[in-house]
């Protein structure tokens, strides 16, 4: 064992020292295996990304709700004269869930638009409006990191309040406090009583900090009553979730007057049809990234197994030398193969570095997420090329008679 291990070290500095000598040689072979794992690392970086982004959106919006909405969350273009001419949902529907749901804990109504806001010289475009109850906050996960939020009473009168989200408070307030400054939100004045506190994107795209909070009168009372409204509701848990769903859709299919033959015009969404969208993506993500890493690595692979080959033919009396004192077919075996293996393993390094660099423009304007598992994986890509396609050309150098090697111009 001990002279196994005096083998491999003395195989990696004879190999270290080929390198050194043949840099710009050992630069150009590594492309084709550097390109695939790059192909690699971005691929799994993405996924990485999309999953923890999911995971941690749909921990925003709360665990265990479902969504009545007039249309699904999901549907194809054929689809939308389908959903066209669904009647609203009404507000007038939550006293009926409320009343008849025995699996559901909250129920909470909310409408939401897109408007401009602004403050003295100072404005936001395209912030997400939002009105509630107070019940909301039993639902999703969101704190405030100072003020308060909306009570009933204000809820009931229709008090123009509101709570906003951090950037609102950076774009609009960056050196004064927000709270009790009014501010128009689409001409409209509205009293900050609340902050939320910094949240993050939803899965890299929709920032939940460029968001207000109002209670759904003030909603009302500000732009209009007629909008679709989307009913939150929270199961009791996880293990009743379908259980709620279903007694959802007794409640929904009775206040609508719907027969027992005719189909539904609401749709109850849940979280679960992200995850699913989702899985969609990482399946055609894999095996586009599979195809072309694969492509790259046979294509690297056998510029490595090339060069290995010139190596051997360009150092063959350096063979015959060690094999005639004594070096046996194990070392010269283990010294080119340990060559190959530190030539895909540089090209790894680089790989790796050009994947963080690309995991970072991603991650810019989408979700990216470079793990230590990937990281692992890109490196054990590289060995194992290494040795698939350093073997034959260290087989062939290490068979070679020692007096024919000697013999050799």
């Amino acid at each position: 064992m001990t002279l196994f291990f005096i083998e491999v070290w003395e195989g990696f500095l004879i190999a270290l020292r080929s390198l050194r000598a043949h840099k710009l040689r050992s630069s150009l072979t590594t492309v084709g295996i550097v390109i695939g794992i790059v192909t690699v690392t971005a691929m799994f970086t993405v996924i990485n990304g999309l999953e923890r982004g999911i995971d941690t959106s749909l921990r925003m919006l709360g665990t265990n709700v479902l969504y009545v909405e007039r249309t699904p969350w999901f549907f194809g273009p054929q689809e939308w004269a389908k959903f066209r001419n669904r009647p609203r949902i009404k507000e007038s529907y939550v006293d009926a869930i409320r009343s008849h749901a025995r699996y559901v804990t909250v129920v909470a109504p909310s409408v939401n638009t897109q408007r401009p806001v602004k403050y003295r010289d100072r404005a936001m475009y395209g912030v997400y409006v939002q009105g509630s109850t107070p019940d909301i906050t039993r639902i999703s996960d969101a704190d405030l990191t100072e003020g308060r939020w909306y009570t009933e009473f204000e809820n009931a009168s229709g008090v123009q309040v509101c709570v906003i989200g951090a950037d609102v408070v950076e774009h609009l307030f960056p050196n004064e406090r927000a709270l009790g400054k009014r501010i128009r939100v689409s001409g409209k004045r509205c009293e900050v009583i609340g902050v939320l506190e910094r949240q993050g994107k939803f899965m890299g795209l929709f920032s939940f900090d460029e968001q207000i909070q109002m209670p759904i009168r003030s909603f009302e009372r500000l732009f209009g009553s007629r909008w679709n409204v989307s009913i939150n509701v929270k199961a009791a848990s996880a293990e009743v979730l379908d259980d709620a769903e279903d007694e959802l859709t007794g409640i929904m299919r009775a206040v609508r007057g719907l027969d027992p033959m005719e189909e539904a015009d609401f749709s109850i969404n849940r979280q679960q049809s992200f995850r699913e969208a989702i899985s969609d993506i990482k399946n055609t993500t894999y095996g586009i990234g599979l195809f072309l890493t694969a492509l790259a690595l046979v294509v690297g692979g056998i510029g490595v197994m090339n060069i290995m080959f010139v190596a051997v033919k360009e150092r063959t009396r350096e063979i015959g030398v060690r094999k005639a004192v004594g070096a046996s077919r194990r070392a010269i075996l283990v010294q080119f193969l340990l060559e190959a293996i530190l030539v895909c393993v540089a090209a790894g390094l680089i790989g790796v570095g050009l994947s963080a660099v690309v995991a970072a423009v991603i991650n810019s304007f989408f979700t990216a997420y470079l793990s230590a598992g990937t990281v692992v994986l890109a490196f054990g890509i590289c060995v194992g090329i290494g040795i698939i396609f350093g073997l034959v050309p260290a087989w062939n150098a290490a068979r070679s008679h020692p007096i024919d090697a000697l013999r050799y111009e």
